[in-house]
């Protein structure tokens, strides 16, 4: 059985968990204002808020109920466009009709639900991040710069929002229906007597990938359900290293007090990293098992020469191995069926530790890489300590680059030691021509990255101008 509270209705089913919530909801309660776009977590039409209760409060985020499978609401609190406003328009609809923010009105619902989600946030509104939270919404008509005024025109209206309290906020003053306020007590009522859904057959993460790849099977299935196993959340330090389950998301690394200290750039990073839905939804240990060759997280963890934790499902047996040596080839990596990610864990970076991670697509934001990369380095000031490299979309598998990783440690820390370690990587990588572009245009994007880390980390140090026109 699965439960959960949608809009204001207690929802109790026995719906296969891996049908998508999107299709639960148009075609099983017939709440139509959630539409259907893409189906692939590109287009934001299908945007609805996921509510988990934590601490006694509920905390919401933007999901794409596409890609949802249902067992991934249960024991949640599920916002659709018809559970935003109590008869009246609230301020983010408001703001849409005072700024023409709509042309056809499909995507509507979807930035209507995403700002309105952003509003109920326990943070101090900010124009910008409020434009962000509709990162991944599209819209064909309107060119866009409504949507904006729109968001900025909410932000200035809800500035004095109480950031303590959001939702009692927003209730008190009519901008969410009275029922918000009732929603925490209702859902520990459920969480505390509903039963776990009987699960089996494929192991979904945020479902983010294969919900896209293998829709149709897994909505005839139970799948076993990795996203809310609270042995696989969080964030910690432990004897020198930090550990991160494997069903931490994108943002649960983004909100992360501990990486926003390793990383301070962390915003940046992430802002790279797909869009604001996706990545509430897709999880660490899904990016790893995936195994694309431009996975961005991988690329990321494998600059700071992570481990992955392994557990076995059978026999109960754990594992541990290097990152760099988990995928084999094309889809191919060194776990058994019946094992999933635990965990992963890497080296505290140091005081010494350099960090950097870019990538380039077609769009800045919500798109795939056609090269990623990130690198690690530990340098005295003059000299390269130790480094770790990485790169994506230039080979089968995700790269650790082993031999240009070797070559800078103990080298000079100037533009020389980049250009003989730029040449190093153009050898060990081997792209190919495809849809994302042509392996002279990888090759070139590699190195043009590969340079980026040095001028972004390194400012004054090394010059761009010493970097160019030497190949």
């Amino acid at each position: 059985m699965i439960s959960f509270i949608l809009n204001n209705q207690e929802i109790h089913t026995e719906e296969k968990s891996g049908t998508t919530l999107l299709d639960f909801i148009r075609y099983r309660e017939h709440l139509t204002g959630t539409k259907i776009g893409c189906r692939e977590g590109d287009c934001g039409a299908c945007t609805v808020l996921e509510g988990q209760l934590a601490g006694g409060r509920i905390e919401y985020r933007s999901i794409v109920s596409c890609l949802t499978p249902l067992g991934n609401a249960h024991g949640k609190h599920i916002v659709t466009v018809e559970g935003i406003s109590s008869g009246q328009l609230n301020p983010v609809q408001e703001a849409f009709v005072e700024h023409n923010g709509t042309q056809c009105g499909f995507c509507t619902p979807g930035f209507v639900v995403a700002l309105t989600g952003y509003t109920m946030d326990y943070k101090p509104i900010e124009p910008k991040k409020a434009i962000d939270s509709m990162s991944g919404n599209i819209c064909r008509c309107t060119g866009y710069k409504s949507i904006e005024r729109a968001a900025i025109t909410v932000a200035n209206v809800l500035a004095d929002k109480n950031p303590d309290n959001p939702i009692g906020w927003l209730v008190s003053k009519g901008y969410l229906p009275a029922y918000f306020v009732g929603i925490p007590e209702r859902l520990a009522a459920i969480r505390k007597d509903m039963a776990t859904p009987e699960n089996g057959g494929w192991i979904l993460g945020g479902g983010t990938d294969l919900m896209v790849q293998r829709p149709d099977d897994i909505a005839e299935t139970n799948p076993v359900l990795l996203f809310d196993r609270q042995d696989l959340k969080g964030i910690r330090a432990e004897n020198g290293r930090c550990i991160v389950g494997a069903a931490v998301t994108a943002t649960d690394m983004k909100e992360s007090l501990l990486f926003r200290t390793y990383f301070p750039r962390l915003d940046h990073f992430m802002y790279l990293v797909s869009s604001e839905p996706i990545r509430n939804m897709g999880t660490i240990g899904g990016n790893i098992v995936n195994a694309s060759p431009i996975a961005d997280l991988v690329a990321f963890f494998l600059a700071l020469d992570a481990d992955v934790h392994l557990y076995h499902t059978k026999t109960e047996a754990d594992r541990v191995l290097p990152l760099r040596k988990f995928f084999l080839d094309y889809k191919k990596m060194d776990k058994e069926p019946e094992e999933i990610i635990h965990h992963i864990s890497f080296a505290i970076p140091g005081e010494r530790t350099y960090f950097h991670f870019e990538k380039v697509s077609r769009r800045i934001t919500l798109d795939i890489a056609s090269v990623n990369s990130a690198i690690s380095i530990e340098a005295d000031g003059r000299d390269i300590v130790k480094a770790h490299v990485s790169v994506g979309g230039v080979a089968p598998v995700p790269l650790y680059l082993q031999r240009t990783s070797t070559f800078l440690a103990g080298k000079p820390l100037e533009e020389k030691t980049i250009i003989d370690a730029a040449r190093i990587m153009d050898a060990e990588i081997a792209p190919i021509s495809d849809i994302r572009g042509s392996k002279e245009y990888k090759r070139l994007l590699a190195r043009q990255l590969f340079y980026a880390h040095f001028l972004e980390l390194f400012p004054g140090k090394i010059h761009a101008e010493e970097l160019v026109n030497v190949f």
